[in-house]
């Protein structure tokens, strides 16, 4: 993905990746209880979304269909990516350490990262 998403196409983007393909006044039934977004703010997401590259549109009868063309895993990868390179260096240390400042990391999350260092090592 070349272009940025920022946090409210990432809002759009993470109802899309529950379930796909969705109208777009499907997406803003999705997300009226957690924002108070017209349909118009809605539609203008989306058609930014097309133009980046990350949403495909179908044609269903006056309704166009939005699906996804990145992986949610693959999206999280390259932000990771990004967040680490301009911050850390693009080291993972750096930022797992700050991560675990305080209260951030809990006891799953630590355990999680015990279990990925001993695959690594192997």
């Amino acid at each position: 993905m070349a272009q940025r998403i920022s946090q409210s196409e990432l809002d759009i983007m993470n109802v899309l990746w529950e379930k796909s393909p969705m109208a777009a006044s499907d997406v803003v039934e999705r997300l009226d209880n957690d924002k108070d977004w017209s349909s118009r703010t809605v539609k203008t997401l989306l058609s930014r979304l097309v133009e980046k590259g990350a949403l495909s549109t179908e044609a269903d009868g006056r309704r166009y269909l939005y699906t996804p063309l990145i992986a949610k895993e693959t999206y999280a990868s390259h932000a990771a990516k990004s967040l680490s390179e301009r911050l850390f260096g693009g080291r993972a240390a750096p930022l797992v350490a700050h991560l675990a400042h305080g209260d951030g990391l809990s006891d799953t999350d630590i355990q999680e990262l015990e279990a990925l260092l001993a695959r690594l090592k192997k």
